[in-house]
């Protein structure tokens, strides 16, 4: 049986954050009320928008959240509209906001207009594979081949905002495809601008027309290429992404030297099981102890405050529940579940009575229990032997310094 939350909190206090709200404490690389990035979800267009945060941050109290990419023209463009896309509820922190775009004057007018709601870094999107992004050239990982833009994009954004900037890029671009290629983009980088952290997808993009999901499946990982640059670049950090898809893992890579990991595509399939555990297993603090059904009662008060509160009737009920779907992969009634959510669409004008209607499918013994146990084990350790393959130290070209000590 659905249950409904006996006291409702204040919703506008609980889940909307626009400048008008007193910003909470931000990240610092010096003095930080939250604990380090060692997990963090990685950003994902149309999945990982307000809703999805929202529900993540119940299950997770410790993990790191990004927005989808946003680009800095559409912030420029849209500046009596900026809560749309840069409001989030102050209980999402610690959240990074992504940018993506090339315009350097644009990116530190983004970053200042992003200033003002207190998110805790900002990011450029230097990754993005998407013809969509990359294939004319514009943004994303073409920027890769670029190192000398982004060092300056980075410095005018650095200069426009009072938190930690940092880069998300891939190994390599087509046949810039080199360990030393990629070291000369961190490089110069880091030296035309204060970035200090870098998460890299462990793949190449291949910018020949091929889909976004083959250049996460097409490209082989190499992994050796993120630990030598932990290695040859001591004093930055690098957060791994790409092809880690369980908490295990995410230990495994943290074991080997990685100061941080990100997952994508995990979080979202199978959020209890992948976030469930981010607290405990990831960062060793005690469980919250929720169960789903208490994670779907602070979620649909969130939900049907915001319903419609956008104008032409979005967010719709369809739009909140989307992030529900997959928050019970693998178990009993699974299946009846989307069906019964799926019908439940035409007639229910709320996420309160979608639930009531479509949540019978699932035993109560499903909804009542919390997270359990260890994450599984078991799974091939495919960071075994990566220090044993990695590729000779970096000489910075032109200087004749090797970087690693």
């Amino acid at each position: 049986m659905w249950c409904l939350p006996s006291v409702r909190p204040n919703v506008s206090e609980m889940f909307f954050k626009s400048p008008m709200l007193k910003p909470t404490a931000r990240f610092s690389t010096t003095s930080s009320p939250y604990l380090p990035p060692s997990f963090s979800v990685a950003p994902m267009m149309e999945w990982t928008d307000n809703h999805y945060r929202t529900l993540a941050r119940i299950i997770t109290k410790h993990a790191w959240l990004y927005t989808e990419m946003i680009a800095a023209e559409t912030l420029v463009h849209q500046q009596a509209n900026l809560d749309r896309f840069l409001a989030f509820s102050p209980q999402q922190h610690p959240i990074v906001l992504q940018l993506g775009g090339s315009n350097v004057e644009n990116l530190a007018k983004a970053a200042k207009l992003s200033d003002a709601y207190g998110y805790d870094e900002i990011n450029l999107n230097c990754g993005c594979p998407s013809p969509k992004v990359a294939g004319h050239g514009c943004f994303g990982v073409s920027l890769m081949l670029k190192p000398k833009l982004v060092g300056e994009a980075m410095s005018a954004i650095a200069a426009n905002t009072n938190v930690p900037v940092t880069v998300k890029c891939r190994i390599g671009v087509d046949d810039h495809d080199s360990y030393d290629e990629l070291c000369d983009f961190i490089y110069k980088v880091s030296t035309l601008s204060p970035t200090r952290h870098f998460i890299v997808h462990s793949r190449k993009a291949l910018l020949g027309g091929i889909s976004p999901a083959d250049n996460r499946r097409i490209p082989p990982l190499k992994y050796e290429y993120f630990y030598a640059l932990v290695r040859d670049f001591p004093d930055m950090r690098f957060t791994i992404n790409g092809g880690i898809t369980s908490v295990s893992k995410v230990n495994a890579a943290l074991k080997k030297g990685a100061h941080g990991v990100m997952v994508g595509r995990a979080a979202y399939n199978n959020p209890w099981q992948t976030l469930g555990h981010v607290d405990t297993a990831v960062y060793g603090v005690p469980s919250s102890g929720l169960t789903r059904r208490q994670v779907l009662e602070q979620y649909q008060v969130y939900g049907d405050s915001v319903l419609g509160t956008h104008g032409n009737g979005r967010p719709n009920v369809r739009d909140l529940v989307k992030p529900l779907l997959n928050l019970f992969h693998s178990e009993n009634g699974n299946s009846l579940w989307k069906r019964r959510a799926d019908a439940a669409f035409k007639e229910c004008r709320s996420v309160g009575s979608l639930l009531e209607e479509s949540l019978r499918a699932i035993p109560d013994c499903v909804l009542d229990s919390p997270i359990s146990g260890s994450p599984e084990s078991g799974e091939e350790d495919v960071f075994a032997d990566v220090h044993n393959v990695l590729p000779p130290p970096y000489e910075a070209a032109g200087e004749g310094i090797i970087i690693c000590a």
